[in-house]
């Protein structure tokens, strides 16, 4: 099978995700869903517009067809049952489905409220989530304005709601009171990360607390007393979320005195950045940078190479999240990752749920592990 080609589209003066090439900015690797999510995909669609109506093909009928295993097709019609829409007879026998009239998906117009509209928009896993929405049969579109743009004040949140044509909300990164805003609506709304805990609304994300304390054991276990934590405000006010707080815990439990010297307060801009780095560094510098996501790491790394501090022999490095320029890198990158995958499909199992008028407010963890790499070392 193919991927899907990521083409241009506006709708109704909504910008859509962006694609390779678009304003002259190429993304130079993706990566997509599994071949069996695909082939789930593809199967589902065929499924939907009428090609099947009784039952299903065998799957070595399906397998020749679509050109790959038999074991891919099982494991995409097992997740077709999975979701309610196959009904299996047994060994031997094919898979019935479902009456159409009950699991005909509505075609939902999906808003995307970003943290950042520059940066989320060229992450891998919002174009992999954008192809398998749109597989799935539905219309992913971006908000007019970011949470950031919005000072993530819940009352701008609620004007850019009504002003936006759309039958439900993604709201990647939110902040608390953004999050509590969107679980009070109708509107079915769905947390991509944020600060969602105890919420009741929809969620999906990594469990960073555990991987993120055994960073910070790992890094006191080298010697270090003086860790930074420098993440956006969201994570930090009006309360530490669970990373924050895991964190926090960690050195308390070793004895360390955590205050805010180790989650300081910063202005979310590249200046803003820079001038919390100067600060720290300029009376009693740390020995060790956790640095909250990729671009920010990469900030970090620049600042400490203009300096002259040396990774990790003067200051160790770790960064929260995974990217795939940490791939070209040597020595390897200190980081937390997780599988995007599970996150994905999670979205679109919500989305199925809530085009066939049912209420869905699961909230489900990605493990995340944490790779020790090349830029940490003793203090």
């Amino acid at each position: 099978m193919v991927a899907p080609e990521l083409r241009p589209a506006t709708i109704n003066g909504l910008a859509t995700w962006p694609e390779s090439g678009q304003h002259g900015t190429a993304v130079k690797t993706v990566t997509f869903l599994s071949i069996t999510d695909q082939v789930a995909a593809h199967l589902r669609a065929e499924i939907l517009r009428g090609r099947w109506s009784d039952s299903m093909p065998g799957k070595h009928r399906l397998a020749t067809e679509l050109g790959v295993n038999n074991k891919t097709v099982e494991g995409a019609l097992r997740q077709l049952e999975r979701t309610g829409l196959l009904i299996p007879q047994g060994a031997g026998r094919t898979r019935l489905i479902r009456a159409r009239a009950s699991h005909t998906v509505r075609p939902l117009r999906i808003a995307f409220l970003l943290h950042e509209h520059g940066d989320d928009r060229k992450v891998e896993y919002h174009i992999e989530l954008r192809h398998a929405l749109e597989e799935a049969g539905h219309i992913p579109v971006i908000a007019a304005q970011s949470l950031t743009e919005t000072r993530f004040d819940p009352r701008r949140v609620a004007s850019l709601v009504r002003r936006t044509r759309a039958d439900a909300w993604i709201i990647c990164a939110g902040s608390r009171s953004v999050l509590e805003w969107f679980s009070a609506q109708p509107v079915p709304a769905f947390a991509l990360f944020g600060h969602r805990a105890g919420l009741p609304i929809a969620a999906a994300g990594p469990d960073k607390p555990p991987a993120l304390a055994e960073a910070t054991r790992s890094l006191i276990s080298l010697g270090h007393q003086r860790i930074v934590l420098l993440c956006r405000k969201a994570r930090r006010l009006p309360a530490p979320g669970t990373s924050e707080t895991a964190f926090r815990n960690v050195l308390l439990e070793k004895q360390i005195a955590a205050g805010d010297y180790n989650l300081p307060d910063w202005e979310e801009t590249p200046a803003g950045f820079q001038q919390c780095l100067d600060a720290l560094f300029r009376v009693t510098p740390p020995t060790a940078l956790i640095v909250d996501e990729a671009q920010w790491f990469i900030a970090a790394m620049q600042f400490l190479l203009r300096r002259g501090i040396r990774v990790p022999r003067d200051v160790s490095l770790i960064c929260t999240d995974d990217a795939p320029a940490f791939a070209c890198c040597e020595p390897p990158v200190a980081c937390i990752a997780w599988d995007r995958r599970p996150v994905i499909r999670r979205i679109v199992q919500w989305a199925s749920s809530i085009s066939r008028g049912k209420s869905d407010l699961r909230q489900t963890l990605t493990l995340a592990r944490f790779h020790p790499g090349g830029t940490i070392g003793p203090a």
